[in-house]
């Protein structure tokens, strides 16, 4: 991939990282001011940056769930309590990619997974040209840590993270079937 695709790609998927990443941040959101919120908001946008274009490597893959949409919060949204929600006054979980979620919840949960990630996309192409950096995703300091406690917290991410791990894994090394 050339550079002049990659923050193409990265403009195609934004509304469905953002959706994803504030998805998460309502479900597991910051304990301190706003902050933390911020801190916290970050490594969700960076963990779904990852896991976005993990799941769709190519302008046309972009394109596609662009035109199609990605599905919606709705069975994230009962696995961890939150389908009370009126669906109306959230336009913007339309949006929320279930599979990206779940491979973000892996990332966030899973050092190791989350480098593992970030290599593979670094083979991909899509850095290439663009000034991206995911230190808060690989390399959390204290404080973003104490931020995002409930956001990387693996028993409470486990029910999200479990739904698609194995299709994250397969994506990482396809061919070679990995525990989880």
């Amino acid at each position: 991939m050339n550079s002049s695709n990659g923050p193409a790609v990265l403009e195609d998927l934004s509304p469905l990282i953002a959706a994803t990443a504030q998805w998460l941040t309502s479900a597991y959101p910051a304990a301190g001011g706003a902050l933390d919120s911020a801190l916290c908001e970050m490594q969700a946008r960076q963990a779904v940056t990852v896991a976005a274009w993990l799941r769709y490597p190519t302008p046309m893959d972009a394109a596609l769930v662009g035109m199609s949409g990605p599905g919606g919060s709705a069975r994230l949204d009962w696995i961890t309590g939150a389908e009370g929600d009126d669906p109306d006054a959230y336009a913007w979980r339309t949006w929320v990619d279930e599979v990206v979620a779940s491979w973000a919840a892996c990332l966030l949960t899973d050092p190791e997974l989350a480098d593992r990630a970030v290599a593979a996309l670094a083979e991909g192409g899509h850095a290439v040209g663009a000034p991206i950096e995911f230190r808060r995703l690989l390399a959390p300091d204290e404080q973003d840590r104490r931020a995002a406690a409930l956001l990387r917290h693996p028993d409470l991410l486990a029910s999200v993270s479990a739904l698609h791990r194995t299709q994250l894994l397969d994506r990482l090394h396809p061919g070679r079937s990995l525990a989880a």
